[in-house]
């Protein structure tokens, strides 16, 4: 990525974050929240920190914005399985040990109806812990997901899984071609989440 792309998606994540913590204000009734600036924390997973009132019970948020799609409603969202780095594989967030997040706030439908502000979004919470359990109960363990990597041999496009309906729940998408970190993201639809328990749409 080169300097310029970093500069624009860094003024992208700073306006869309004003319009988010105005939400969180207006929405959360039951939780304080604290954005986190800290370096370290958010490489592990934590931009935010929801803080229960009633027993001070802090939650990690991981937020996950599809800033590529700007005036989009999209029905899916894509769970990051592997990247790409200085020509080796890197292990993806979803399934990555080191991170520390309890719930992601995955943020869609991002619209700009003004200059250089974004004026309305949705935001989905999922329960980190209880997707992977989900995804186990599918059979859809990091190890399968691997082997399916394999199958994929780099070729580019969607790929269908056998533990889920396509068109319903999700399915594989290797970006080969029009990402420079050639993520493989497992595609989940977000109202087969929510029908399962696993999200709920906070906004």
């Amino acid at each position: 990525m080169d300097a310029s792309n970093f500069k624009s998606d860094l003024q992208k994540e700073t306006q869309l974050s004003t319009l988010l913590d105005r939400l969180y204000h207006k929405h959360l009734r039951f939780y304080d929240f604290e954005r986190i600036s800290d370096l370290n924390l958010q490489l592990k997973g934590v931009d935010l920190i929801f803080t229960k009132k009633s027993d001070q019970k802090a939650f990690y948020i991981d937020e996950k914005a599809q800033l590529d799609y700007i005036n989009d409603d999209l029905p899916t969202f894509a769970f990051e399985l592997s990247y790409q780095k200085k020509g080796s594989l890197r292990q993806g967030w979803l399934f990555d040990p080191s991170k520390k997040t309890d719930f992601y706030a995955l943020v869609t439908a991002i619209y700009s109806d003004e200059p250089q502000r974004y004026t309305s979004c949705k935001i989905t919470m999922v329960n980190r812990a209880n997707l992977l359990t989900f995804l186990k109960t599918k059979n859809l363990t990091q190890e399968t997901l691997e082997n399916y990597q394999k199958e994929t041999n780099g070729k580019h496009g969607k790929f269908v899984l056998k533990e889920l309906h396509s068109h319903q729940e999700g399915y594989l998408y290797s970006s080969t071609k029009n990402k420079v970190e050639k993520p493989l993201n497992l595609i989940l639809k977000l109202d087969f989440l929510i029908e399962n328990g696993i999200a709920k749409r906070l906004i």
